[in-house]
């Protein structure tokens, strides 16, 4: 597999490192919005979610949100090296595929991926960018999901 191009990548991450939570909140809402049912797989303490808005706004998916975004800030980071976080996203992968995800949601994760970045970058997320984003995703994901059976 042909490696994202590093500097497009890093370039247009560091916009939207300057503001995780405020990203991933819209990462996270497109993503419910395009797969509602996955919000049912968010619980905490027993308590499920009545609406997108509840679980956006609870602490406990708040933490959540910033560890999703710490794990594409680490891809970032390794984008010349990816296998050296191949192990963890293996892991990564088997802790969501336990908790209910579908393999196939994680298609819906890029383009809600894509949505945030463009959301944040404007202009600045050209067609060379969108292509970029979409190969490092396509790669953390085949390492997320190596362990799994296809669908």
């Amino acid at each position: 597999m042909e490696l994202p191009e590093p500097e497009l990548i890093r370039q247009s991450w560091q916009a939207v490192s300057r503001s995780p939570l405020e990203h991933g909140t819209v990462l996270f809402s497109r993503l419910f919005t395009l797969e509602p049912s996955l919000l049912p797989l968010f619980q905490y303490n027993g308590r499920q979610f009545s609406s997108p808005e509840d679980c956006l706004s609870s602490p406990e998916f708040l933490d959540h949100i910033r560890k999703v975004m710490l794990v594409i800030d680490a891809a970032v980071t390794n984008v010349e090296d990816l296998s050296s976080l191949e192990e963890y996203l293996a892991g990564l992968g088997r802790k969501h595929r336990a908790v209910g995800v579908r393999l196939s949601s994680f298609s819906t994760v890029g383009e809600s991926l894509l949505y945030m970045l463009e959301n944040c970058l404007g202009p600045d997320f050209t067609p060379a960018t969108k292509a970029a984003w979409s190969q490092l995703y396509g790669a953390v994901v085949q390492a997320m999901s190596r362990d799994w059976d296809r669908e």
